[in-house]
């Protein structure tokens, strides 16, 4: 028997009784390896039962309860997936691929007030996704999966009868895919043409190269996924991207409106008389995604005749790439949600470049039916447009932002003569001064409007973050002097949110509540009284982890900058008997430009924390403790940019994190290992090449060369010339050779993430290995940037278990020898 026949037998075995054995040895050419699964209970806890998802009707009368499905299987994700222009769709169905859809299984309805669901009578085995209430809440829409297409179907929320809508096949490759007329008596469909004809073959032959040729027009690009490459992509994005506009009463035969086309955007007016089109059309681009295309925004009636072109706009292949860079031209084109049929959209004033000199950035214009004459102006920004909350004839909210300062300005619009002054200015990094959103509700039409209180002051919700944690609140604004009234704050001891207000007043609200021991549920709640009545009862979905503490730790950098990250410790650990355990280190930079707003620390001790999917959390059942999210601000003052000293500050960081968890005894300086996914991952590789801090690294989907992604990255706003050092010293890839810590590299093998493509780690991998590093380079098949399938989330923990394991749980010994320490060994145990 040959070697490789062996080994996939052996394969093959390991994967039918999901025993975790011993990987082979590394080899110059990789075998195929089997699944794992991990230890337990943290298979029992993937496998449960998600919690449900809960959603409330417009007219404030109905809960729909969701079944949400488990993990999907790697066979799911094995479906047919096509990247075109940007998107990722199945073929099979012309809609999401798998891994971008999240499957609903079952629905109930339940009164708002209480009692008993209803179980919804849908066929066995049935899936579903985009499920949306009429504006008047009589009707609950969703979409099916079948084996040829995804179908519309409806509910009525009085008898609960379900049933399919015939004659139309639902196109979602640009997601949305239908949406609730004003009136509630249909649906506007992007449907699959029905005379759409054969997929088209692929070409064979090639007819000649490819060649793309520039004569000298600046235009740089970032590192998109998914681009379209040959002639054979753009015959087969037109064919599975044309939709038909269709009007779908509940009550008659569809009705096609105008032309189809390559309609990336069709939304009816809140009066119902025009339709807004996003239309995009040939030349098609190899180098930017399908919403950069040249595009065609037009306004038509309901029969599809044009009655008002917005812009034609042209290839947007040349945008400056700092993160305030927009296109020229109107964009975030949308009716406005508080009038019939006006339009509102914003252009750049400047170019759509940042570096120019402007006093006026951005301007917001609107333009009523019947589109006749020049738009008008209702607002001139000195910031990025972040966008508008629609209220009443005379007031709108408009936020805007600029990135390089991180400010915020809130504005007080009337919408009828133009006039706008400031409601306030911020730090938009600021957690502690936060005012929160208005909070928004449905008009009849089913388009979102700010709610007012009896005095007409705006009602506003927000997180509430303080040191000793966040405490959601209601709060009622008067937009005239800016006077904020607290009206409802979450207790101290929960963490409650605001779902929708139930009665007119705003008196009786549903809320989602949670503690630290009690999962999230629903209550309808008096808001003056405080009288609750339970309306959910969702168990928790992982209670072998129940007993497990943490708490909130801050610590100070050497240079004075506050620091904070909560500490988790297993169930039944005790430091005066058990002693240091082996800890994981699990952290994301983050950039900001005041120290005082880096240094903010919010407790957690209110938040009900189970982890779920491939979390670093479930570490906790076999006997680590975990540093989680321990703060790793990078900090540009005095007009620096931060990743100027990025290298010095990030061990800085890491330096005071090991100090704070050694000094308090939960751990030892050597057996403390440092993860993370994606920036984390390019974190950790950097702490390795830096430091000696840390026994191993954990490095999940990341990008560690970053000449790979040279027109900006995370918060890095220059180009690789404009920054070429910049560039070269955080690039881990530069600094192979120093890493002398074992590292366990994981990557998706389809990730989609911008920047993080795989051969970002497969090159690592090779500079690691020869270098001779100790390092696992692991590739889940069909795995996107976030892990989906069951056998991928599984064997991702068993990979990272088993590396932690051998690294660090362990203490070193001079002779090479080492057992694992009883104290951790007993906690996992009985974890288990």
């Amino acid at each position: 028997m040959t070697r490789s026949l062996a080994v996939l037998l052996a394969s093959t075995l390991l994967c039918q009784t999901g025993a975790a054995q011993t990987p082979p040895a590394p080899s110059e050419n990789p075998a195929p390896f089997a699944y794992q699964q991990p230890p337990a209970p943290i298979a029992e806890i993937l496998d449960a039962s998600p919690t449900p998802g809960v959603a409330m009707s417009p007219d404030h009368r109905t809960l729909a309860i969701f079944d949400r499905a488990s993990l999907p299987s790697i066979a799911s994700l094995a479906e047919p997936m096509l990247r075109l222009g940007g998107y990722r769709i199945n073929p099979r169905n012309n809609g999401p691929a798998e891994s971008r859809v999240a499957w609903l299984t079952g629905l109930s309805l339940q009164d708002v007030t209480g009692g008993t669901p209803r179980r919804i009578a849908l066929p066995d085995g049935i899936r579903f996704t985009a499920p949306s209430f009429s504006p008047d809440g009589r009707t609950l829409a969703m979409v099916v999966d079948g084996e040829t297409g995804l179908s519309l179907w409806t509910v009525d929320v009085a008898s609960g009868r379900p049933r399919p809508i015939e004659r139309v096949q639902v196109n979602m490759a640009a997601g949305g895919g239908y949406s609730w007329l004003p009136d509630s008596r249909g649906l506007l469909v992007r449907a699959v043409p029905a005379d759409r004809g054969a997929i088209p073959a692929a070409t064979g032959t090639p007819a000649g190269p490819i060649v793309e040729e520039t004569a000298g027009r600046t235009a740089p690009v970032r590192t998109y996924q998914d681009l379209l490459q040959n002639r054979t992509d753009e015959v087969l994005f037109t064919h599975y991207f044309t939709s038909q506009p269709t009007l779908v009463p509940l009550d008659g035969a569809p009705r096609a409106i105008g032309a189809a086309g390559v309609h990336l955007g069709a939304d009816v007016s809140p009066d119902g008389r025009h339709l807004l089109l996003t239309t995009v059309k040939q030349p098609y681009s190899y180098a930017v995604p399908a919403r950069l295309f040249p595009t065609d925004i037009v306004v038509t009636d309901m029969n599809g005749r044009v009655e008002h072109r917005v812009a034609d706009l042209p290839l947007r292949d040349d945008i400056p790439t700092a993160f305030d860079a927009v296109p020229v031209g109107p964009r975030q084109v949308e009716w406005r949600s508080d009038a019939p049929a006006t339009l509102a959209w914003v252009e750049a004033q400047d170019g759509g470049n940042p570096r120019n000199q402007a006093a006026v950035r951005d301007r917001l214009l609107t333009l009523a039916a019947p589109f006749r004459g020049a738009p008008r102006r209702m607002l001139d920004m000195g910031e990025r447009y972040g966008g508008v909350t629609w209220g009443r004839d005379d007031l709108a909210l408009v936020s805007t932002q600029w990135f390089q300062t991180r400010h915020e300005t809130r504005y007080v619009v009337d919408p009828s003569t133009g006039q706008s002054r400031i409601l306030l200015e911020r730090n938009y990094q600021d957690r502690y001064n936060d005012p929160g959103e208005p909070i928004t509700e449905d008009n009849a039409a089913g388009f979102p409007v700010a709610r007012f209180d009896g005095r007409g002051r705006v009602l506003m919700t927000g997180a509430g973050a303080t040191p000793r944690g966040e405490f959601p609140f209601i709060a009622a604004v008067d937009t005239g002097s800016g006077q904020t009234e607290r009206l409802w704050t979450s207790a101290d001891s929960d963490y409650e949110t605001l779902v929708g207000f139930v009665d007119a007043a705003g008196t009786r609200a549903v809320t989602r509540r949670e503690t630290r021991v009690d999962p999230p549920n629903l209550l309808l709640r008096d808001l003056g009284g405080g009288q609750t009545t339970v309306l959910t009862r969702f168990p928790d979905p992982a209670p072998q982890l129940a007993d497990a503490t943490r708490q909130l730790i801050t610590y100070t950098r050497a240079d004075g900058v506050k620091l904070s990250g909560t500490l988790y410790l297993p169930a039944g650990y005790n430091k005066d008997r058990d002693g240091p355990l082996p800890l994981l280190m699990w952290a994301y930079p983050a950039e900001f430009t005041d120290a005082a707003v880096a240094g903010q620390t919010v407790d957690v001790q209110n938040r009900f924390v189970r982890p779920g999917g491939s979390s670093h959390l479930f570490l906790l059942t076999q006997g680590y403790a975990i540093l989680d999210n321990p703060s790793m601000p990078i900090v540009g003052v005095g007009g620096a940019e931060p990743n100027d000293s990025y290298i010095e500050q990030l061990t800085a960081n890491a330096e005071a994190a090991v100090k704070a968890v050694v000094d308090m005894g939960v751990a030892s300086r050597d057996r403390i290992a440092v993860g993370g996914h994606s920036y984390g991952a390019f974190m950790t590789a950097n702490l390795l090449a830096h430091t000696d801090l840390f026994r191993t690294g954990i490095a999940r989907s990341g990008a560690y060369n970053r000449t790979l992604t040279p027109f900006g990255f995370q918060a890095e706003q220059r180009s690789y010339w404009e920054a070429t050092d910049v560039y070269t010293r955080m690039s881990p890839f530069t600094y192979a050779n120093r890493i002398n810590e074992p590292i366990l590299l994981i990557h998706g093998q389809a990730d989609d993430n911008s920047g993080t493509f795989p051969v970002q780690t497969e090159r690592f991998y090779a500079a690691l290995k020869g270098q001779g590093a100790t390092a696992r380079y692991v590739v889940l098949p069909l795995e996107a940037h976030g892990y989906r399938a069951r056998e991928s989330v599984g064997h991702t923990l068993w990979e990272m278990t088993r590396w932690l394991d051998q690294h660090v749980k362990a203490p070193p010994a001079a002779d090479g020898t080492a057992a694992a320490p009883a104290a951790a060994t007993a906690i996992a145990t009985a974890a288990r």
